[in-house]
């Protein structure tokens, strides 16, 4: 094991039930979560090489809320609500672009700064004189943590990112990952029909690899280990396996992939995968660093986000290594999904009432401890009304020592 590996001792007592069915069906639940779950906790928006120049921007929507992330004329990284102050209008349209000096608005041309004061209203003699700051755009609370660019709506239970991550920084700091750059145009997503817990739940257990990821399991073998969520964080680790090479892809990829000097002995044949509470994982490989996560559209449809990104003096070995990776991952990706939709459909059976956990899935019931504790009202077997659902849940937080 690496030395990285707390004391993470399983109970003997532990609970084995997971979350409840009706916690993946329920539209009251699903507000709640909106709330305290998502816009009260840090979300990876992007790399700060997804930004390289003054007047780059991306834009990200997260249940209900718009965030625009951009690169000011003074290099600084900020992040906005995508909100004109003007009409509410949506700022900036596009997922990702650049803009010479400054933002406007597509509704009635209102103008901002890159630094998100207001510029000036068209034919301004119709208002009265503004505030640049008051009527500039709103900021969102932001934080670049090795090269990550985090963002929170509201404030929330988490600290800073660099409090909440710092158990991983030193071995992640190996991988240098403020120096990597895109490794392909556009940060990627699609569309599961699935409970955004169902997602999170695949992930965070490797007893299925075995069977359902066979190109994984041809790569990593035995020595694959799950770390449950202490704190709100958890990682997995795994080295490739001695006698990896059944499939085409696997053979290739551990035959080419090279052994980077800035990685110490145990980490040159690692892939490993840092969970970050409620949604939110950073994996490396020698020849990647790379992010993904889930965000929930609807109680049922969630969307999958992330990035691939590549070191700049990449060798040909190398790119060659990040392909045959991609393959594996994408196969994974293609697995875990009809995984979750399985399970997913499960939660709405009445002959279905909650899951039993393996020791090995003990990831899994430490995030649903993590949701518990933010959403009591998830500790009950049987569902409130939905109706009474916030209430209930309002009490259970009070009675914790918890806001709202």
């Amino acid at each position: 094991m690496n030395e990285l590996v707390r004391d993470l001792s399983i109970p003997n007592d532990w609970d084995r039930r997971g979350l409840p069915g009706w916690t993946y069906h329920s539209d009251a639940l699903f507000e709640l979560e909106k709330q305290h779950i998502f816009r009260e906790h840090w979300q990876i928006a992007c790399h700060i090489s997804d930004l390289p120049n003054p007047g780059n921007y991306l834009t990200l929507d997260l249940v209900g809320e718009r965030a625009l992330i951009l690169r000011g004329q003074d290099g600084e990284i900020r992040a906005f609500h995508n909100i004109c102050k003007h009409r509410g209008s949506r700022l900036v349209a596009d997922d990702k672009g650049a803009c010479r000096n400054a933002l406007v608005c597509p509704f009635h041309g209102w103008v901002y700064n890159l630094d998100g004061t207001l510029r000036g209203p068209s034919r301004p003699n119709t208002f009265p004189p503004m505030d640049k700051v008051e009527f500039g755009l709103t900021r969102l609370e932001t934080e670049i943590w090795m090269g990550f660019v985090f963002i929170r709506f509201e404030k929330g239970p988490q600290g800073s990112v660099a409090e909440l991550l710092k158990p991983f920084s030193d071995e992640l700091g190996h991988y240098q990952p403020e120096s990597v750059v895109p490794a392909n145009d556009a940060i990627w997503s699609q569309i599961s029909e699935v409970n955004w817990k169902s997602v999170r739940d695949v992930d965070n257990e490797g007893y299925h690899v075995a069977m359902a990821h066979p190109a994984l399991q041809d790569l990593y073998g035995s020595t694959y280990y799950d770390e449950p969520f202490v704190n709100g964080i958890c990682r997995s680790f795994a080295t490739f396996n001695p006698h990896a090479g059944r499939r085409w892809s696997v053979r290739n990829y551990v035959k080419i992939t090279e052994e980077p000097q800035r990685l110490p002995e145990p980490l040159k044949k690692a892939w490993i995968y840092y969970g970050m509470f409620p949604n939110a994982v950073i994996a490396v490989t020698p020849e990647t660093v790379q992010f993904y996560q889930e965000f929930p559209l609807s109680k049922g449809r969630t969307l999958l986000r992330g990035a691939v990104y590549r070191y700049p003096e990449e060798t040909r070995r190398q790119r060659i290594a990040r392909y045959l990776a991609m393959r594996i991952d994408r196969d994974t990706q293609a697995e875990d999904v009809q995984l979750t939709i399985w399970s997913n459909e499960a939660m709405a059976s009445k002959n279905f009432s909650s899951f039993y956990l393996s020791d090995l899935e003990y990831g899994v019931r430490t995030h649903h401890d993590h949701l518990r504790a933010v959403l009591p009202v998830m500790t009950l077997d049987k569902a409130p009304h939905e109706s009474e659902i916030t209430e209930v849940n309002r009490a259970m937080r009070k009675a914790n020592g918890l806001a709202g």
